[in-house]
């Protein structure tokens, strides 16, 4: 009987404590930048970046044209943003009529400021975080 009683006390517990659910936070990505980007047969790199969180895409920086070592100062917002989100930053060559893929970096977001460092098949992409 005393198992049961403690199985119902917990059970009340639970209930009155009401659903526990991941707080959304303000994320902010910024200081995007790449290093040691490929040339094609057009020339140097014509780098943009795509910027997405969990399922919510946060939009995609300018062109930096003939630049293999570019830096974007647009900066990113998300205010859904959960702190076990991942956060997805994929590097593109513009082109005429199809873009290249250059690489994808992706990794769980956490509450705090942090910059990383991602190493793409060929260049390096890095890019800092804020979620508060």
């Amino acid at each position: 009987m005393v198992a049961f009683t403690s199985s119902c006390s917990l059970v009340l517990v639970l209930l009155s404590l009401g659903p526990l659910t991941a707080v959304a936070a303000q994320l902010r990505v910024f200081n995007i930048r790449a290093s040691g980007l490929p040339s094609d047969l057009l020339g140097t790199t014509d780098g943009y970046v795509e910027v997405s969180c969990g399922p919510t895409y946060l939009g995609k920086t300018s062109v930096r044209h003939n630049d293999a070592n570019p830096w974007w100062d647009e900066e990113f917002r998300d205010s859904s943003a959960l702190p076990i989100d991942v956060l997805r930053l994929t590097v593109h060559d513009h082109d005429t009529f199809l873009d290249d893929l250059l690489g994808t970096c992706q990794r769980p977001i956490k509450v705090g400021n942090y910059s990383h460092d991602c190493y793409l098949e060929e260049g390096t992409l890095s890019y800092s975080y804020t979620l508060a």
